[in-house]
């Protein structure tokens, strides 16, 4: 394509994607108030960066299985699925009933109750990878407690990250976010890169405490890990005495064993959180219990873990409920499944139409990426232009569907059949409209 023709694809797409913007405000001015007057008292109108996107966001009123109704009257198909929170919709009577049932006995006891013991049963029962496991109140503080773990278990201090990963709102391994970070001594390696990873650790192999990495990069696209990547990653922990942390935050939905049993690498410690507290608050992280063994609080050397909150009734009530009646192991298996096939439909969607576009994740979590090449490690997904991310979500948004503007899906059990037609019919129109604006960075 001549540099002028490209200009000309340029300033189609952008003007495609300022209509949708037009029409977006056109049809929200109930959510445009509401973001106003919220920006009086919250930086940006939010407490949560992630759910913000231009020229603002829709202001939710309620909810009920797997729909969402705005203040602006528009109802829409939940496909973002709390960011794989939201596993079991929004009003699975099972959870309901149960977190009924604890208000009904009392909350916030201040000591230890029966629900956390059945739950960690549960827990361990379902991950290979746990003999021990502790409970905290997110994805977040099972990251930093996972890795006090491995520092305190092995007495060395440095962390082995992937570039651009993300683990949690201090742990996210970008240039942007260095001054919110923990201030750990990172070591830098590159997904699905296991050359490139073991030469940046090359020399430091006896002060590397743990390897933290996501068996699938959910914030960093959808991308998973290449089986000889993680087994590389398991060999080289295994020579040098390092931890191997799993961050299934994300992936543990990923069928009965979570992602690692799918993917067959077993790691040494596991972070959890998400769908896993039924759509409540909830992190957990565990692993060998020589390693847990640290947080024994009979132990006169115990590390202390701290948190009002980490066993608190109503979480762990309809965690629970949760996986005891709802998302079984065999339904788990059949989710995981059924997201695969999604996939497969919208990448034969994209094929059918020539489309610059690809849809990379593992079971119910996907992400939608608006470029051809290869997309094998965070920073490969540059070639996806902006304008066509944003006018993507602003015209699925119109159409009824509500996604990240990332386009990021994460798909709940509540979500039929039909929905999921309705959406690659959606999804199918946006291209025949749209397809030909849209080329690589």
């Amino acid at each position: 394509m001549s540099e002028a023709a490209l200009q000309r694809s340029n300033d189609m797409l952008e003007k495609a994607r300022l209509d949708a913007e037009q029409r977006f405000i056109a049809r929200t001015p109930q959510s445009r108030t509401e973001f106003e007057a919220a920006c009086e008292h919250l930086p940006g109108g939010n407490t949560r960066s992630v759910i913000h996107f231009d020229p603002y966001p829709v202001r939710i009123l309620r909810a009920e299985g797997a729909r969402l109704h705005d203040a602006d009257g528009h109802s829409y198909t939940d496909f973002l699925g709390e960011y794989s929170a939201g596993l079991y919709g929004h009003s699975d009577p099972h959870i309901i009933a149960a977190v009924k049932a604890a208000l009904d006995d009392g909350i916030v006891f201040g000591g230890p109750n029966l629900h956390e013991i059945e739950l960690a049963g549960i827990l361990c029962s379902r991950f290979a990878s746990l003999e021990k496991v502790r409970f905290t109140n997110s994805g977040t503080e099972a990251n930093l407690m996972a890795l006090g773990a491995a520092r305190a278990h092995t007495g060395r201090d440095k962390i082995l990250v992937m570039e651009g990963a993300y683990h949690g709102g201090v742990l996210y391994m970008a240039p942007y976010a260095a001054r919110v970070n923990v201030p750990f001594d990172y070591v830098y390696g590159v997904y699905n890169n296991l050359e490139r990873t073991l030469a940046a650790a090359k020399g430091q192999e006896h002060e590397i405490a743990a390897i933290l990495l996501e068996p699938m990069a959910g914030g960093g696209g959808g991308i998973v890990s290449e089986p000889a990547f993680l087994q590389g990653l398991r060999d080289f922990a295994d020579e040098h005495g390092i931890v191997l942390i799993f961050d299934e935050v994300m992936t543990s939905r990923m069928g009965r064993g979570g992602l690692q049993g799918e993917l067959g690498v077993t790691p040494d410690m596991t972070t959890l959180g998400k769908y896993l507290g039924g759509g409540l608050t909830f992190g957990a992280f565990g692993g060998r219990g020589d390693i847990m063994h640290v947080f024994d609080p009979r132990n006169p050397d115990a590390v202390p873990h701290a948190g009002t909150f980490n066993n608190n009734v109503l979480s762990m009530t309809a965690g629970i409920a949760g996986l005891k009646h709802v998302f079984t192991e065999d339904v788990a298996d059949a989710q995981c499944q059924r997201g695969n096939a999604f996939r497969d439909r919208l990448n034969a969607i994209i094929a059918a139409r020539g489309a610059t576009a690809q849809v990379k994740g593992y079971g119910t979590i996907l992400v939608i990426h608006f470029q051809k090449s290869p997309i094998n490690n965070p920073y490969d997904g540059v070639h996806t232009r902006p304008e066509a991310r944003s006018l993507f979500h602003l015209e699925m948004l119109e159409r009824g569907f509500y996604l990240a503007a990332r386009g990021y899906m994460s798909l709940s059990l509540a979500l039929t059949d039909t929905d999921l037609d309705d959406f690659c019919t959606a999804f199918d129109g946006f291209f025949e409209q749209f397809g030909d604006l849209i080329d690589e960075v």
